[in-house]
């Protein structure tokens, strides 16, 4: 691990500031990811600015739905009785993910920010597109069990092995993003991480100089009506296989709206845009759910090791529906 400085940023002026400065630089809020990373050397910065005194923080209801401050605990945000209730599928999701003690450290924007789990990327012994560009993807022919089915490109088939990702993409997340100048612009979640293409390197549309600030998630019938299922090789302390977040607002035995979204299974958060579309005036019967979860893996091109997902993600698609409608 290479020698850093560290400093404490008070506001997000001095934070973003520090950052410009040093483009090298990182945040650090919780640190789970970061400072493995750093170990590893798989990121090596001169400088850390710790954020945790800016004041981004809070959970609370507002006009356009749920806020949590990016610098809220996963925690903090899965125990609470707003998101228990009227957003289950992030609270299930966020309890589902690492252990209690990391859950008590990481924060909500820094799990947005979490890197992949691929082998390659993680072990400097081996060339890696998305850590050194240019070097190679050894995935694409090697030990790819976990890696992505959707979203790859010759480049990199590394998956976003987030679990509130999923579920806040399913839910029409927004992400407020602040610069270096003080000025703020919304983004949706599920454009704000990025497919591989030929720069893997660049995960997400974060400018060098922008902090997150919050998460905001839209009030809806199907958000109170929503459920987050994960399959993975051990039942605690494990990232997912695949994963599957979902929403319905049926009346009369109608579906009036529907949201899908799948984790471990592509390169981003993944929702499934023309596979709600099939749901909406159909019945929700276990036949909907299926012709839906089916259209959510059309295109999917797994490798060798990873065929099994295509079929694991649409069980868990439909279990998470027939759990919900039960």
């Amino acid at each position: 691990m290479n020698n850093f400085s560290y400093t404490t940023a008070n506001t997000a002026k001095e934070a973003t500031g520090a950052r410009k400065d040093s483009a090298q630089s990182a945040f650090i809020a919780g640190g789970t990811t970061l400072l493995d990373l750093m170990k590893l050397n798989v990121e090596q910065h001169p400088q850390l600015v710790d954020i945790n005194m800016v004041p981004f923080k809070g959970i609370s209801e507002t006009a356009d739905g749920l806020r949590i401050g990016a610098l809220e605990r996963m925690s903090d945000v899965g125990e609470n009785p707003l998101v228990v209730q009227q957003y289950p599928a992030i609270s299930e999701a966020l309890l589902l993910s690492a252990s209690p003690q990391l859950r008590n450290m990481a924060s909500i924007g820094g799990n947005l920010m979490q890197r992949t789990r691929c082998t390659y990327f993680r072990d400097t012994a081996f060339p890696c597109n998305k850590r050194n560009p240019g070097s190679g993807c050894p995935a694409q022919t090697g030990d790819n069990r976990g890696l992505a089915i959707l979203g790859g490109s010759t480049a990199c088939i590394a998956t976003n092995p987030g679990d509130m990702a999923v579920a806040l993409v399913a839910l029409d997340a927004v992400v407020t993003l602040e610069n270096s100048k003080g000025k703020q612009r919304r983004v949706s979640l599920l454009d704000f991480h990025l497919l591989p293409g030929t720069t893997p390197q660049r995960e997400t549309i974060l400018e060098a100089d922008e902090l997150i600030v919050a998460v905001t998630v839209p009030a809806a019938a199907h958000a109170r009506k929503s459920h987050y299922v994960k399959v993975r090789d051990r039942a605690s302390y494990a990232f997912a296989l695949v994963s599957a977040a979902v929403g319905l607002d049926v009346q009369g035995g109608q579906i009036r709206s529907a949201r899908i979204a799948m984790g471990s299974v592509g390169t981003k958060p993944w929702r499934a845009l023309e596979a709600e579309k099939l749901l909406v005036g159909k019945p929700a019967t276990e036949a909907s759910f299926q012709a839906a979860a089916a259209a959510a893996v059309r295109g999917a091109a797994p490798r060798e090791h990873n065929r099994f997902k295509v079929e694991m993600v649409q069980k868990a698609i439909v279990r998470a529906f027939q759990e919900i409608t039960a």
